[in-house]
């Protein structure tokens, strides 16, 4: 007994800081370092002892301590329910928490195959052996509302795997997390599934008391989740209890001098004065016994699962805390110090999940702050404007025991602060989210549920239907640019899945339809592809677009707009005499790497034409790339047949179009969005185009464009040049001219290049 009283008696005095050690306990969980308490702050259960709270023959409970006394400021002994249970406490268990409310283990406990891996179809059977062909991968449904939706997020995540494996792992040993990847492939979705795998037991209430010593420096404690609500109910019941006795007495007091000054001195004007400092001094002092009610900086009463909080963006007082600015700092007017304390996003996800998307955003400043918060487990709230009244306010530490995920695209590693990427590498993972996954009958299957997913999250569509969900994965094939790959780009077909859903559910359909579907394809277009279009009908008006004869100097290139749009662009050269050193000149607001291609493009020149380039000037024009400029080398192939037509002044087939990368030996390199340029050519009336061999298997074309067009691949330029330039004699000896000096390569059959596109 004696033991157990030292622990949880509140009178124990308390140090004014935290412990020099700065940690506590080992958590059970562990991260690598020692697991931290409430530094050396206040006991864990704030005073709030069952055993010693009142009298067990009268049942009464005594009155909270005057919080004025520097000595009892953290003697709470008020009668407070223990929120968390001995039953729970004793079930906890060191992976991340108890049994869910379906009985389902602790997940930590569980295979990463077991979770999301399978798909429970309720009236419905899975093929053993499906059919490459069926797009629903052995599933036997109808509709998407056969089938069941996991209640967990870990389970719902699909394609990406190794990310998820990751998560589980970090959220049973509190690991930090890095994310790379393109958007929508399910970063934010990972991270919320990580703060449901956190045990809820460990969560805690944190509070800010007024300091009697120094009102700049509030004082902190932390109690279990759900007592600190009590705890302030309690400090504001005593303090409205004393109001009164107060008020009582204040009133009395005014009473008795305004009588004295009536009757026995005869001067109502000086009763009426003294009675009026009479009031302003008890309004004083009932204004100083409020401001002892501490403030409840977090409050995790009604928490359900670990916290989450996404500081994406947030600015320095939400991520790090803040004091509000006080008007009134003077006179006794002010408000308390520790009322103004502002809780950050650091402090709010305390023993929970911390998100921050595109962490190279944060200022450096911030960045620095969170390395500390995360190093130290703690985080004193100061304000934030150093012009602000709050910049004289500093807390105590305040907990910060969160576990970080940051994300963002590739380009995040490159303005994150090194440090801050070391602490999270040496006391976690880092993980790159992949854009495509192989093409399967489970992916399929997984895609059905995605679909279902989808509609219940939004629960304002009408149920797929079977041909429907086969439409979204052919779209999904499609998007994915790789022969025998699915699209991880989940965020983009949920919003197809939205709008097919929204144009059902105008037409008052009680399902959604393959019909559906293509229409949401035509409407759902992106800005870039909307654009495309409409050049394209620009072009037409004006005559622009050239797509039949016989043109010197002139081929239509192929670009892709934005990451799934297609547009045809028309490249010119033209030869004339030099005034010094011939030299190529491009115009088109040519990027880095399309100007590294021209470079290419006039070596091959050199080594493939009979002409003496070193006396001309070779001007080559991109026509109507915009103000965006042209990146990327795939236009490299259209930039030699268009110089090489005007040197040799032979034409060029304007039916043709053609995209491909070039190496300086004249080998065809494969490049990304063959799909939708294929489709941009057909769009604006060409019957043929040329893609690099190694781009064959990625063409994924509608069927409405299968008969309008037909797709040559192609290994090397000469190739290339034999399809598209015009006449036999002319071009005879500049094809075997090309023949001749790479000899080998085209002789054994083709050159080889690599099997996936790299972006343009």
């Amino acid at each position: 007994m004696s033991n157990e009283k030292e622990e949880n008696d509140p009178s124990i005095d308390e140090p004014e800081g935290p412990d020099e050690s700065g940690v506590g306990t080992a958590d059970s969980t562990g991260n690598g370092e020692d697991a931290r308490d409430d530094g050396g702050r206040a006991p864990a259960d704030d005073g709030v002892d069952e055993a010693d709270g009142a009298d067990d023959s009268t049942g009464e409970q005594p009155a909270v301590d005057d919080p004025s006394d520097p000595d009892e400021l953290w003697d709470d002994t008020v009668v407070v329910d223990d929120p968390v249970s001995d039953d729970v406490e004793a079930g906890h268990e060191e992976t991340n928490g108890a049994t869910s409310e379906d009985g389902v283990e602790p997940t930590a406990e569980r295979g990463i195959d077991d979770l999301g891996s399978s798909v429970e179809v309720e009236g419905a059977d899975i093929d053993d052996d499906p059919d490459e062909d069926d797009l629903l991968g052995g599933l036997n449904i109808d509709t998407t509302a056969e089938l069941e939706i996991p209640d967990r997020l870990v389970d719902q995540v699909i394609g990406q795997e190794h990310a998820r494996d990751v998560i589980i792992k970090a959220a049973k040993q509190r690991r930090h997390v890095m994310m790379i990847g393109s958007p929508g492939t399910g970063k934010s979705m990972l991270a919320k599934a990580m703060s449901e795998l956190l045990p809820k037991e460990e969560l805690q209430d944190v509070l800010v008391y007024h300091n009697p010593e120094d009102g700049n420096k509030p004082k902190v404690r932390t109690v279990p989740a759900g007592k600190g609500d009590q705890i302030v109910d309690a400090h504001r019941e005593e303090a409205r209890k004393r109001n009164q006795m107060r008020s009582l007495l204040m009133w009395i007091i005014i009473a008795v001098v305004l009588g004295y000054a009536l009757i026995i001195v005869g001067q109502i004007l000086v009763g009426i004065i003294a009675a009026g400092v009479v009031y302003l001094v008890f309004r004083y002092l009932n204004r100083g016994s409020d401001a002892m009610i501490p403030n409840l900086l977090v409050n995790n009463g009604d928490t359900k699962t670990a916290p989450f909080r996404d500081a994406t963006g947030a600015h320095a007082g939400a991520l790090l805390g803040d004091v509000r600015h006080d008007p009134f700092q003077s006179g006794g007017m002010e408000t308390p110090s520790h009322d103004r304390v502002e809780a950050g996003a650091i402090h709010k996800s305390n023993k929970g999940v911390l998100f921050i998307d595109e962490i190279n955003t944060l200022d450096i400043r911030s960045q620095q702050h969170l390395m500390t918060a995360i190093q130290e487990g703690e985080f004193s709230i100061t304000g934030q404007s150093e012009r602000s009244s709050g910049a004289m306010v500093q807390t105590e530490p305040v907990p910060t025991d969160f576990v970080m995920i940051a994300a963002g695209n590739l380009d995040a590693m490159e303005n994150m602060h090194p440090a801050l990427r070391s602490r999270i590498k040496g006391y976690g993972y880092e993980v790159y989210m992949e854009d495509t996954i192989e093409d399967t009958p489970e992916m399929r299957r997984k895609y059905v549920r995605f679909i279902a997913q989808e509609v219940a999250k939004d629960g304002r569509l009408p149920e797929f239907s079977a041909e429907a969900v086969e439409e979204v994965i052919l779209e999904a094939k499609r998007r994915s640019g790789r022969k025998g790959h699915l699209t991880l780009l989940f965020r983009n077909l949920g919003g197809l899945v939205r709008v097919a859903g929204d144009i059902a559910r105008g037409e008052d359909s009680e399902l959604t339809t393959r019909d559906h579907v293509l229409q949401a394809k035509g409407r759902s277009r992106s800005i870039e592809q909307q654009l495309a279009d409409d050049f394209i009908e620009r072009r037409k008006d004006y005559e622009l677009q050239v797509s039949d004869g016989y043109v010197v100097g002139r081929v239509n290139g192929l670009a892709v707009m934005g990451e799934d749009s297609g547009i045809m662009l028309p490249v010119m050269a033209e030869v004339a005499p030099s005034q010094g050193p011939g030299e190529v000149i491009a115009t088109g607001q040519l990027k880095e790497m399309a100007q590294e291609s021209v470079s290419n493009v006039s070596a091959i020149i050199k080594k493939f034409s009979d002409e003496n380039i070193s006396e001309m000037d070779i001007h080559i024009q991109f026509v109507q790339a915009g103000q965006q400029g042209v990146d990327g080398d795939s236009a490299s192939i259209t930039v030699a047949t268009a110089v090489i037509s005007a040197l040799e002044d032979v034409g060029v087939d304007q039916s043709l179009a053609m995209t491909g990368s070039l190496s300086v030996r004249g080998d065809v390199l494969p490049v990304g969005g063959v799909t939708h340029k294929i489709e941009a050519a057909a769009k604006a009336g060409c019957t043929r185009v040329i893609i690099p061999q190694a781009n064959e298997q990625d063409v994924m074309i509608e069927d409405e464009y299968e008969d309008m067009i037909e797709v040559i691949p192609v290994s090397h330029i000469s190739e290339v040049l034999d399809i598209a330039l015009e006449g036999e004699a002319e071009k005879d000896s500049l094809v075997s001219r090309l023949k001749s000096i790479t000899g080998s390569a085209l002789k054994e059959g083709g050159v080889s290049s690599p099997s996936s596109p790299s972006p343009q």
